[in-house]
């Protein structure tokens, strides 16, 4: 039993040994896994930890860079918006007002009335993140954050209504007024206002546009009548301007360049309610306007949104806005300052009271493939410019009307007006259609331009004749009178031929033949008018004759005055001065119109009366004149028209009064060949005519065929007879004249010697040995046969001749009875008395002497050498001369000699 207890204790003993150990080791063994468990935890709470640093780290940067790029790209888009706003309001339509200047621009843009606050990310540069957007703030933008100005459309596009505070909304309406003015050419926006609750104080800045009606006040109760107008205004453009062409003034001035019409901006500052009238009239401009240039703008009267209206409402700070910029604010501008206000106005007002300048020349023209088209049979038409209304105003030359006169003072533009219609009328006709002959009275080359120069070979191909400076060479005007009235009697006679009365018909029946309408053009034409003498009283004779009978054959004189008032030569013919139906006035011309019309008195610069019906009121039109005298343009289409002749297509004659004509060029002293002729020609000088021609006087074997030239003026005598023997020697050949020239004045020693130099085998005599060419030459003339060649004596101061009665009889015996027998005398005397001295004395006949040259000679000195009673009407002129041979000449014509070559 006791070791059975015993053995029980141990085994229970053994079992709770066991058991220790084994609750020991499963003790240590969790420890262990304790032990584990949290060294683990630990690393997973370290990892967490870690993890969520990094993504910390990842999302600060991500915001970060999406802050970044937000920025930048807030920033493209604000230098976008800002170069599209600079685009659209270019110059004084966008430019902040300390460096505003006034800027015309070539369309309407865009108008500036502050800046738009744009949304931004400030501190986007720095490493906080998560900083809220918020706007940007009123104080100017950063470098880096360029400007955006808030602009509204105006002009061309809509209507603009202010609402909000008073003061700052009169602010905004001056800066759009002063944009508009300053962004268009002076007078070309005209300014309403009405302002019932300040009188006009609203609009006080720009009461320096008021004088030049550029600014006009409306009265308190006057706001019908201006809607009305303003509606009346709406309907006329788009009845006479757009008439169904165009949809508004914009879109003709893309399509043609022209602006017809001004644009009118109507401000209506505190208006009160409207009634039922202005109400409808208000909403007809609101609806219509804008398309005919008619604007609106708003401060007062309520208006109800609708397209084409802007809407400001006018509050400090960043609590502005602007209908077109949705919930954007706005930082208006300050009114612009009132010394640039002022400035800026009377500067517009200067200008639109010196006119408006001048459209190009280019506006009248057709296209270069549309040039030389038309047809002049039945008339030459051509645009001299715009209306008014932006109509083209044509002015024709037919049979009805057929002539014209132009008036205006100086320094209008008359000149200009004639290169205008000059170069319209070249552009649409050829020169087998259109001729002209020019000539100008005044001092200067106007008309130059239209001939070969030093400078400029070109000329206008239609032009056939050009005359300048020659107001004191009357007589070449009269020669254009005279060469009109042989082509009107040439054309007379075709038609007569053809059975028919105008150059319509005749063109019709004679297609092959060549019958241009032609075109005279005069200017100050009273100069050919002026005198009481012969050159006047056949020049008006010649007028009425083309101006009576050249309508029908393509004749048309165009003339021109500074003032017509005083012609009494004109005026006192009034069959004459009816005939000149077309009449074109400029500013301030007188007498040109009917009496009681004054169209011209109140013309700006650039612009002309044109009226076809003898200056009734009724017929008036005007017209704004483009500038055609500037050189550059002018050229440009007359090379272009140039370039179009026939090669080898002669120029224009050009006849200017300045220059002395050259032997050389002289058609008829190149024509010269040596030629057995029994009747050679001594070339004199040129004569003043349309023609060029070279004054002659011919030596045939007759009596008296000896030339005289009378006169002090040693370079001029000495050039006629150089000319002279010249001409004469270069008939003959080197033995077949016989030449001899003697010199007793020693002022003309060199001319006379040059003169022997060029003349082969030629005799030289002076008071040394000129008794042997008298007695030679007295012999010859009075021996019983004529010499087998002829013989030219040229005696340089033949009053001075030495061996007294004995050499002056043997002078005389020459001059009597030497051309019978081919001996010729072209002597000269320093004066008419001395020749008379030289032919026997006071009683003595002058029939010697059968050709005259007189130089500073009087008429009353010459009347001895005349036919008739009385003398020839001659005052000497520099380089000028009377000429006349009894053989040929019923009158005397004068000439100019030919100066050195």
């Amino acid at each position: 039993m006791a070791e059975s207890t015993k053995q029980q204790v141990m085994e229970v003993r053994a079992g709770l040994s066991h058991a220790l150990g084994a609750a020991e080791n499963a003790l240590e063994r969790a420890e262990r896994e304790r032990d584990t468990a949290v060294a683990h935890w630990e690393r997973v709470r370290a990892a967490a930890e870690g993890r969520e640093r990094k993504l910390a780290a990842a999302r600060d940067e991500r915001l970060r860079s999406i802050e970044k790029w937000h920025a930048t790209e807030l920033g493209a888009l604000s230098g976008a918006a800002a170069g599209a706003a600079d685009r659209a309001a270019p110059g004084a339509a966008g430019e902040p007002w300390h460096s505003w200047d006034a800027t015309p621009l070539p369309a309407a843009a865009e108008l500036r009335i502050g800046r738009l606050l744009l949304p931004t990310a400030p501190g986007a540069a720095e490493e906080t993140p998560g900083r809220p957007w918020q706007w940007d703030s009123p104080e100017p933008a950063a470098p880096e954050s360029p400007e955006v100005p808030a602009l509204v459309r105006l002009l061309d596009h809509g209507h603009v209504v202010v609402r909000g505070d008073r003061r700052l909304g009169d602010d905004v309406v001056a800066g759009l007024l002063l944009r508009a003015l300053g962004t268009s050419a002076p007078g070309s926006v005209q300014v309403i206002g009405y302002d019932p609750e300040h009188l006009g104080g609203g609009l006080a800045g720009f009461a320096a546009l008021a004088p030049a009606r550029v600014l006009t006040f409306v009265a308190p109760n006057g706001l019908a009548a201006l809607l009305d107008e303003l509606v009346g205004h709406v309907r006329r453009i788009n009845e006479t301007v757009l008439a169904g062409e165009y949809s508004s003034l914009r879109e003709l001035h893309t399509a043609t360049r022209r602006r017809p019409e001004p644009w009118r901006v109507a401000v209506l500052l505190g208006a009160g309610e409207l009634n039922r009238h202005e109400r409808t009239q208000l909403d007809r401009l609101l609806r219509t306007g804008a398309a005919c240039g008619v604007h609106l703008i708003v401060h007062g009267p309520e208006v109800e949104p609708a397209a084409g209206i802007e809407f400001v409402t006018a509050a400090p700070g960043a609590d502005a806005r602007m209908s077109s910029g949705g919930d954007l604010p706005v930082r208006l501008d300050p009114g612009p300052p009132p010394a640039v206000l002022t400035a800026t106005c009377r500067q517009i007002a200067e200008a639109v009271a010196a006119g408006p300048a001048p459209v190009a020349l280019d506006s009248l023209l057709p296209d270069p493939g549309e040039e030389w088209r038309e047809s002049s049979a039945t008339g030459l038409s051509a645009p001299l410019g715009d209306s008014p209304q932006g109509t083209r105003v044509l002015v024709t030359l037919s049979d009805y009307p057929p002539h014209a006169l132009i008036a205006g003072p100086s320094g209008t533009g008359k000149t200009n007006l004639i290169y205008a219609w000059m170069g319209a009328l070249a552009a649409r006709y050829s020169p087998a259609e259109l001729a002209f002959y020019l000539l100008d009275f005044k001092e200067g080359v106007s008309f130059a331009r239209f001939a070969p120069g030093r400078r400029d070979q070109s000329w206008l191909p239609h032009v056939r004749l050009v005359g300048v400076n020659v107001n004191t060479d009357r007589e070449f005007g009269l020669a254009l009178l005279r060469f009109l009235g042989a082509e009107l009697r040439r054309r007379a006679d075709a038609a007569k031929q053809h059975e028919v009365t105008n150059l319509a018909e005749l063109r019709a029946e004679d297609p092959s033949g060549v019958w241009p309408r032609i075109v005279a053009v005069v200017d100050e034409f009273q100069v050919l008018l002026a005198g009481r003498d012969s050159v006047t009283t056949e020049a008006v004779d010649l007028l009425e004759d083309l101006a009576r009978r050249g309508r029908s054959q393509g004749i048309h004189l165009v003339l021109a005055s500074q003032d017509v008032s005083g012609i009494e030569a004109l005026w006192g013919r009034p069959a004459l001065v009816a005939q000149f139906t077309l009449r074109i006035a400029l500013p301030r011309a007188r007498r040109v119109l009917a009496e009681q019309n004054t169209a011209a008195d109140s013309l700006p610069r650039y612009h002309a009366v044109i009226n076809p019906d003898s200056g009734a009121t009724d017929a008036n039109q005007i017209v704004r004149v483009p500038a055609a005298g500037d050189r550059e343009q002018w050229s440009t289409l007359q090379h272009r028209l140039w370039r179009r002749l026939p090669q080898n297509s002669p120029p224009p004659r050009l006849f200017d009064g300045d220059v002395q004509p050259r032997l050389a060029d002289s058609p008829d002293f190149r024509a010269l060949t040596p030629e057995d002729s029994p009747a050679p020609m001594a070339l004199l000088g040129e004569t003043i005519d349309v023609m060029s021609r070279s004054a002659r006087t011919v030596l045939r074997r007759a009596p008296g065929r000896n030339l005289a030239v009378l006169g002090t003026r040693v370079e001029e005598a000495c050039a006629v007879l150089a000319t002279a023997g010249r001409s004469l020697a270069a008939q003959h050949t080197r033995d077949g004249a016989r030449f001899s020239i003697a010199c007793f004045d020693q002022d003309a020693q060199a001319a006379a010697e040059a003169l022997h130099a060029r003349i082969p085998d030629c005799g030289w005599y002076d008071a040394s040995n000129v008794a042997w060419l008298l007695e030679d030459a007295a012999a010859e003339s009075t021996a019983a046969l004529p010499a087998d060649r002829p013989h030219f004596i040229l005696l340089y101061a033949a009053d001075a001749l030495p061996g007294g009665k004995v050499a002056g009889d043997q002078l005389r015996t020459v001059l009597r009875q030497g051309p019978e027998r081919r001996l010729h005398v072209l002597g000269w005397w320093r004066g008419a008395g001395l020749l008379r001295d030289s032919l026997g004395g006071q009683a003595s006949r002058t029939d010697p002497i059968g050709a005259w040259v007189a130089l500073d000679v009087h008429g009353s000195e010459l009347a001895p050498y005349y036919p008739g009673a009385g003398a020839p009407n001659w005052y000497p002129r520099p380089w000028r001369a009377l000429h006349f041979d009894r053989s040929v000449h019923r009158g005397a014509e004068v000439i100019i000699p030919y100066g050195a070559s």
